[in-house]
């Protein structure tokens, strides 16, 4: 079966405990093992950002271990709070170094679970009436690296799109990145990154043929949801 979550928010070697930011994040680490039990080693996981709160690769070693110890294939993409990271190159490179086995990197390309496609991005945050330079570069940057991940699909018809910024919040629509998706005919994206009170401006449902859901963990009770 085929899985997905976000924002696990480790922090094994960092000191920023969760708990300030609710209590449903109190031992939220238990929380994940215990919903990672319906997953089986031969399962997959889409798990969409925010990962660890460790600086660089050294400083979330354990988080890596954690995650690589979760039942099954494990397919990372960025968040925001993913300081850790540099290029794809290096933490592969340093997965391999420290014998992380069971964990693939979704940038810039895709990956095949059966008759699917799975592909990704960051994302960045919906553009308000009046985006920024710098806030459209980076948009622009991850509209191109979301093409590119749909391009390397091939001639695969069903698509699934994971982020980590939601394409739809509240009344603000990041239409270049939806446009993207609506070419290819993606019919299915999920994103994380929404916690608390802003999961009330997380659009769920269908807009435009797309079907959109968060899955933020805290959303999901710490339990992955069942993609196909």
């Amino acid at each position: 079966m085929l899985f997905t979550i976000g924002d696990p928010h480790l922090s094994f070697e960092a000191d920023k405990p969760m708990n300030i930011f609710g209590p449903e994040w109190i031992d939220h680490v238990s929380k994940l093992l215990r919903g990672f039990e319906v997953v089986h080693s031969d399962d997959t996981t889409v798990i969409c950002g925010d990962l660890t709160w460790g600086m660089d690769m050294a400083g979330c070693l354990e988080d890596f271990r954690f995650i690589d110890a979760l039942p099954g294939r494990k397919i990372i993409l960025k968040g925001n709070h993913d300081y850790w990271w540099s290029t794809a190159g290096a933490a592969k490179r340093f997965f391999s170094e420290n014998g992380i086995n069971s964990i693939d990197i979704l940038n810039n390309n895709c990956f095949f679970y059966e008759d699917a496609a799975l592909c990704g991005t960051r994302g960045w945050m919906c553009p308000n009436e009046n985006p920024s330079p710098h806030d459209k570069k980076i948009m622009d940057r991850e509209i191109g690296r979301l093409e590119t991940s749909l391009r390397s699909a091939a001639d695969t018809e069903r698509r699934i799109v994971f982020l980590h910024y939601p394409p739809i919040f509240g009344k603000f629509y990041a239409e270049g990145m939806i446009d993207v998706m609506e070419r290819y005919g993606v019919r299915e994206c999920y994103y994380g990154h929404i916690h608390g009170a802003g999961r009330r401006l997380a659009f769920e449902g269908e807009d435009r043929g797309i079907r959109y859901r968060l899955i933020s963990a805290d959303h999901l009770a710490f339990h992955p949801v069942r993609v196909m």
